[in-house]
């Protein structure tokens, strides 16, 4: 017990480290990892000791969810399997499934052999240990959402932080060992398992404060904060990590750490944006709660153009108008620029009351409609709406008489487990194609704007292209700023305006389900547009970041990409908190160094 004592502090400390005391823990890890079936292969007795370890039903031996389809695909229950998979809510608490079932061509939700229904920090700890020290491919999931599969792997043993759920407010919280060099603030700290939709109902429903995180209801809370983390709000916020003020992790030797800018500052500074599942397991996370605006508003509206030309007219005024009066911190989400000649707004807003949201719109609507022959309008009473900024994410009656919020519909679920209906698609989606990349703001200057709306419509021949204008922090707060510049995201983040996005997907599907297969055709058709759309993008910006979360699969130069300038810091990190490479992930820190598959590493 000395001994492995040792060991476990000498990979905390690698740069005063007796190496050789390291020599057998880099020889395991060099022979790789094992497979169910192989002599090194935990032995069922193996299994039950660590399960009698953990107690109670924290060890599960997981079961396909796809089973009841594999053998009778029109039978009752794979229909009703399919159904269920449309609730986000369903996904999440199902411990073999995730929220996306696949990318045709890259992956497909496949579940570990088994997992550790976490409820406490030290589950997660035996579980690395365990994994550890029989060479086990290790998968962490919370939130389970993640386009790149990075929760899913077969033959693994799963860390399932679902029922770590915790959300705790703090009316003046200061990290461990910054007392005295901290001021005190309000904070909140949630569990490694909760989901967006419940830490706002705590923090802003019920608590009148206002925490930055994502967009999507039922994204997790802490895949998104180490992803780097927007929301509809990021313009004003800032990015998620930029709110943490500490983390609770799990590292690769076992031990518990807590990371803040005063303990343990480069692992809370890796853990800001250098991608869950590659430096640790975060189990709890403490964010800073900002005050709650007076309100918050929408603004949706569709305009269809007769023609090219008249659509490429559309795009240079409505690029014009984002860059005179909403490149800004009042305004977020997305506007769309669509092949068949429509624009789509679907668009957020902060600090405004709805008549000076309307006043801001005034001029762009009154451009479109002084040309009716160019331009067809979607008129609604609702196109620009507003709400107390504290009900925005409750289930009024108002919101979901009109469709605005949508709610769990399995029977007894909690009535806090809400979602935006726009969101809906997204569970149980195949993905087909991705890409994405972040479009500096000096292409929004007079002199270059009209190279900027030519490859926009030029991209819009090919594909949809999506302007997250709140994935792009230029025109943020001071304050956002320097708190986003101290984390591990790419640089590129701070100086554009919107993150460009073109994704295609499919509805719920799984390889050898009759009726339920993925179209592989129609996917390699639609990457192949996406791709078009994006070269397009690349001639004005020949070497764009991409945003870690919202990405390509097959992304060449993924180290540059997400990361920039700050990946050979993040993989000192990697080398000092897991220089075994427990933790691996697709395109993660030190992925490079291990297969695709993550069970071979490389000479």
């Amino acid at each position: 017990m000395r001994r492995r004592r040792l060991v476990q502090l000498a990979a905390a400390t690698p740069f005063a480290t007796p190496w050789g005391l390291l020599a057998p823990a880099r020889a395991a890890a060099a022979a790789g990892r094992v497979r169910p079936g192989d002599t090194d292969w935990p032995s069922d007795a193996q299994w039950q000791r660590f399960g009698e370890r953990l107690g109670g039903d924290a060890l599960v031996k997981v079961q396909s969810p796809f089973t009841p389809c594999l053998e009778a695909p029109a039978g009752p229950a794979c229909t009703q399997f399919f159904k269920a998979v449309r609730n986000p809510y369903f996904l999440g608490d199902e411990i073999g499934l995730t929220q996306t079932l696949g990318w045709v061509g890259a992956w497909t939700s496949s579940p570990s052999v088994h997992a550790v229904a976490a409820r406490s920090t030290a589950d997660v700890a035996a579980a690395i240990d365990f994994a550890r020290d029989h060479r086990l491919r290790l998968v962490i999931k919370g939130g389970g959402h993640s386009f790149q599969g990075t929760s899913s792997a077969p033959d693994s043993l799963l860390v399932w932080t679902r029922r770590m759920n915790q959300v705790l407010l703090h009316d003046a919280f200061v990290g461990k060992g910054c007392e005295g060099r901290a001021a005190p603030v309000r904070a909140v700290s949630v569990g490694a398992g909760a989901v967006w939709a419940h830490v706002y109902d705590a923090v802003t429903s019920r608590g009148g404060g206002y925490v930055q995180g994502g967009g999507c209801m039922t994204v997790g809370v802490a895949g998104l904060v180490q992803s780097g983390g927007f929301g509809s709000f990021s313009k004003a916020y800032g990015l998620a990590s930029g709110s943490l003020l500490e983390a609770e992790v799990v590292t690769a030797d076992g031990q518990v750490r807590i990371a803040n800018a005063c303990s343990e500052p480069e692992l809370f500074w890796g853990l800001k944006g250098g991608g869950g599942g590659s430096l640790g397991v975060v189990t709890r996370l403490t964010l800073k709660v900002h005050a709650l605006p007076e309100s918050f508003g929408a603004v949706n509206l569709t305009i269809k153009a007769s023609s090219a030309p008249a659509f490429r007219r559309l795009v240079g005024l409505i690029v014009d108008f984002y860059a005179a009066a909403l490149h800004n911190p009042h305004w977020g989400e997305q506007i769309r620029l669509r092949p068949d000649n429509t624009l789509r707004v679907a668009m957020v807003f902060q600090g405004l009351s709805r008549a000076e949201a309307q006043a801001v719109w005034k001029p762009f609507l009154d451009a479109v409609d002084a040309a009716p022959e160019a331009f067809e309008t979607e008129y609604s009473p609702l196109r620009i709406v507003s709400t107390s900024a504290r009900d925005f994410w409750s289930p009024t009656l108002f919101k979901r008489m009109f469709g605005f919020i949508s709610t769990d519909d399995r029977p007894g679920a909690p009535a806090g487990n809400v979602f935006w209906p726009g969101d809906q698609r997204q569970a149980g989606q195949v993905l087909h194609g991705y890409q994405s990349a972040w479009l500096p703001a000096a292409l929004l200057q007079p002199e270059r704007r009209e190279a900027l709306c030519d490859a926009l419509f030029a991209a819009s021949r090919h594909w949809g292209v999506s302007l997250h204008v709140n994935k792009g922090l230029a025109g943020a707060p001071a304050e956002a700023l320097a708190a986003a510049r101290d984390t591990a995201m790419n640089p590129a983040v701070l100086d554009a305006f919107a993150l460009a996005i073109g994704g295609a997907d499919g509805p719920p599907a799984f390889p050898g389900v009759a009726g339920h297969e993925p179209d592989a055709a129609l996917a390699q058709r639609q990457a192949a547009a996406i791709g078009r759309a994006f070269d397009e993008l690349r001639r004005l910006v020949p070497q764009p970041g991409s945003y870690l979360s919202e990405s390509n699969y097959f992304e060449p130069d993924w180290q540059r990409s997400f990361w920039g300038g700050n990946y050979p810091r993040l993989l000192a990190a990697k080398e000092r908190y897991d220089p075994d490479g427990l933790f691996f992930v697709h395109h993660g820190v030190g992925s490079e160094r291990w297969s695709a598959d993550g069970f071979t590493r490389k000479a």
